[in-house]
């Protein structure tokens, strides 16, 4: 008689996995980190190529930039993406009592922000300069932060929908929303003319990275 059988419990994330995919991210971030900060000059000229044709396209397109401006300045603002993970760490606090998670999200977050400062200020490139500019910035520009908290938070948001067993419908909505995001993030930066194509994927491999370490911990800490 055999006996029925039994739907085994999914597998959880592959610590060799995660490691392996951290270290990549590393090593991707400090090479570019490297060429950035040695002005290179076939990085340098590549980025200057592609600015110059966006901000073109930018000063011709007024609508099209209007919208970049209200989606770079308010709805994927870092400002606006630090209140969503505010939001969320309320709820995974007071509502599920989850407080090892509550802590551990706010952390990554801060802690991805205090990175970001420290690199804007290690590196200290220039922004770049247009005799019409179309939008305007502050600090340092790589690495985007606009790009890395979008990145930071949207990865780890999505991250703990899987993590709780949400339903697969609103899974790949969040994952749909958070990929939109993300890329349109870095293109709006890019279009407004206020940050070279660099320092966007600069933005997004620190991101990137910061989830991974993130959810190391997480599975090391929490669970």
């Amino acid at each position: 008689m055999h006996s029925p059988t039994v739907d085994s419990p999914p597998r959880p994330p592959q610590p060799r996995t995660a490691v392996r995919t951290a270290w990549v991210l590393a090593l991707c971030s400090v090479v570019l980190l490297v060429l950035v900060a040695a002005r290179w000059r076939p990085l340098t000229g590549l980025d200057d190529d592609i600015s110059r044709t966006t901000h073109r396209w930018a000063v011709d397109e007024t609508g099209v930039t209007h919208v970049m401006r209200v989606l770079s300045d308010w709805v994927w603002d870092p400002w606006t993406m630090r209140l969503l993970c505010a939001v969320v760490v309320v709820w995974l606090w007071w509502r599920r009592g989850d407080r090892r998670t509550a802590v551990w999200l706010a952390a990554a977050c801060v802690l991805g922000n205090l990175l970001q400062q420290f690199l804007k200020a290690a590196v200290d490139r220039p922004r770049p300069v247009w005799p019409d500019p179309v939008d305007s910035a502050h600090y340092a520009a790589f690495p985007s932060g606009h790009a890395m908290t979008a990145t930071l938070v949207c990865a780890l948001l999505v991250w703990l929908l899987h993590h709780h067993g949400a339903a697969r419908g609103l899974r790949l909505a969040a994952s749909a929303a958070a990929g939109i995001s993300v890329a349109g993030v870095g293109v709006t930066r890019v279009w407004l003319g206020v940050h070279w194509p660099t320092d966007v994927v600069g933005g997004w491999l620190l991101g990137s990275l910061m989830v991974a370490v993130a959810v190391l911990v997480h599975g090391r800490w929490v669970r």
